[in-house]
């Protein structure tokens, strides 16, 4: 194992020599050069990650890693679970802008198109829409905003939707209006805009789409697309759901190709149509990497992995002189909920540094939560989903700014982030938290969200993914 020239720069071991014992046998002399193991020099370099609160990490990684590469290298390092949502994040932090760098590209080619002066970052974080639209295309594509092919049916399904977005003859033409910044001006203007596959363009009159009328606006081969991550601050544009196009080796913001939609609806069926028709088949290919090799998976249709621990799990029950295993599902689920708050019942008192009992939620056990974010703006809160994804069921919770007593989850869902008020309430001398007016009562915020993790409830959808704020 070759040595840390720093305590900060994470090395990859090199692969010791197998057959030590040919390379100082007087007989290595006469082995054909060709029988030897090849030394392959690769180049390395040092790259930079950052984490949500700032922190950085140096990493040694050959010239030619990717960004899947980079991602497996930072959760092999920190023993972190491998769902196939963390994502490399690029930021321009000058102009504002943010994307998630596809798995298959070059980090050093990514960073080959960074201007010296500008302090540009890469971080690392969970992207739980990453490949979100081939499991669900229809959310991502409204009705609305898309035109097929006369030869096409009119009802697309599930497959055929996707199938039509990857082929190489055929793509559905994605129409709608955006509002586009004027060249060399600070003003915005709304237009008429059509997604082909031989690029963007935009209607000089009303929603014309004969030839005569159509501008092009741009092509994507030889660019890259951002989201705005500072809404209408730097851009002054007339919403915040702004996105555009940024030439490679650009000179700065005065070849942007800016362009701003009216809802995230709208911004998000752009974007993903544009990325299938840049990427095409290599997207599909990323998404289903994770899932190669295992038999009997449907393309369109797979199910997050269990483990062999996890498959061979059983309900038992040890009530009575012989222990039994529990097959009626009802059964078993009324026992674990039952054990679950037998366990939280006897873990609900404490000893404080007296050696007298002090209640767990005096001891606000919900800050050492993953999902709780302590004191952070609605905003803050909104940014952080936004960059986890806007998938059902993102949520974390936070400390209310308006009543300082309360909390407030937010959550995604329909592409919109909602947030509902967990308000206290005291019963007999007792405390617990409620969502619904003190219809259903909790003694902490733990309680709450694994309720709402298995029932929806009041909430729109159950809670699925947390944001997490997490150390590299």
């Amino acid at each position: 194992m070759r040595k840390k020239k720093d305590d900060n720069i994470l090395e990859i071991p090199s692969i010791p020599n197998p057959f030590p014992e040919l390379c100082c046998s007087p007989f290595a002399s006469v082995l054909s050069s060709s029988l030897l193991p090849k030394a392959t020099s690769r180049k390395k370099q040092v790259i930079k990650v950052y984490n949500e609160d700032d922190t950085s990490r140096a990493l040694e990684v050959p010239s030619d890693i990717t960004a899947r590469g980079v991602c497996q290298l930072l959760i092999l390092k920190n023993h972190y679970i491998d769902d196939h949502s963390w994502t490399l994040f690029e930021q321009l932090t000058h102009t504002g802008l943010g994307r998630a760098i596809e798995d298959h590209e070059l980090v050093m080619e990514v960073q080959s198109n960074w201007v010296m002066e500008e302090e540009n970052k890469l971080y690392f974080r969970k992207n739980y829409a990453k490949y979100e639209f081939f499991k669900n295309p229809l959310s991502f594509f409204p009705d609305h905003m898309m035109s097929f092919p006369s030869e096409t049916s009119a009802a697309v399904s599930h497959s055929g939707m996707l199938q039509m977005f990857l082929s190489s003859s055929t793509y559905p033409e994605i129409h709608g209006y955006l509002h586009a910044k004027e060249q060399g001006k600070k003003s915005w203007k709304k237009l008429y805009f059509l997604l082909r596959r031989s690029g963007l363009y935009f209607s000089t009159k009303g929603t014309s789409k004969e030839p005569r009328h159509l501008q092009f606006f741009c092509e994507f081969s030889n660019s890259d697309m951002y989201m705005s991550l500072t809404g209408k601050k730097i851009s002054g544009a007339p919403t915040n759901y702004g996105f555009c196009f940024k030439p490679n080796k650009s000179g700065g913001t005065r070849d942007l190709k800016q362009l701003c939609a009216d809802d995230e609806q709208s911004r998000t069926c752009w974007m993903t149509a544009v990325r299938l028709l840049k990427y095409g088949m290599q997207l599909y290919q990323n998404y289903m990497q994770p899932y190669q090799g295992r038999s009997g998976c449907s393309p369109l249709n797979i199910t997050p992995m269990r483990s062999i621990s996890e498959n061979s799990l059983v309900a038992m029950d040890f009530s009575g002189h012989r222990s039994r295993i529990i097959e009626n599902p009802t059964e078993a689920l009324s026992v674990a909920v039952e054990e679950g708050l037998a366990w939280r019942r006897r873990g609900c008192l404490r000893l404080n540094s007296h050696g007298s009992p002090i209640a767990m939620s005096d001891m606000a056990i919900h800050r050492s939560q993953s999902w709780f974010h302590h004191k952070i703006s609605r905003e803050e809160a909104q940014r952080l989903i936004l960059q986890h994804g806007l998938v059902d069921g993102v949520f974390l919770v936070r400390d209310s700014q308006s009543n300082p007593k309360t909390f407030v989850l937010s959550l995604s869902h329909g592409l919109k982030i909602k947030h509902f008020q967990i308000v206290p309430l005291e019963d007999d001398g007792k405390l617990f938290y409620t969502l619904d007016d003190g219809h259903t009562r909790f003694t902490d915020l733990i309680q709450l969200v694994e309720f709402y993790q298995l029932n929806k409830g009041v909430l729109p959808c159950k809670l699925k993914h947390y944001c997490a704020r997490i150390a590299l």
